[in-house]
């Protein structure tokens, strides 16, 4: 029994296929570093580096609480919410604030 073994493991060992795939999946990696910038001071959130786009603020159990129209860059939104943890999404930018 010994020897069958001691035969057939080396046979199956050359003769099982070995495959050898390289994975390259870059599409979710953004190569540019986003020059959007958010500072969150009591209620007032300052936005800079966005025009034209839609300012939407989420809470933590993902509904919306508020969409804003940016106008021009670098303006100060002033924004009424309750304290907490928001999520704010400005294309496809997302970043997390707190309001004290």
């Amino acid at each position: 029994m010994k020897k069958i073994v001691l035969i057939l493991l080396p046979l199956m060992l050359v003769f099982t296929p070995a495959f050898a795939t390289e994975i390259t999946d870059n599409e979710g990696i953004e190569a540019t570093v986003s020059p959007i910038s958010i500072v969150a001071s009591g209620n007032t959130v300052k936005i800079s580096g966005v025009n034209g786009e839609d300012i939407e603020i989420f809470n933590l159990t993902g509904t919306k609480v508020t969409t804003i129209k940016t106008e021009s860059t670098g303006k100060t939104y002033s924004v009424n919410l309750q304290k907490g943890c928001y999520l704010i999404k400005i294309g496809k930018v997302v970043r997390k604030i707190s309001i004290r």
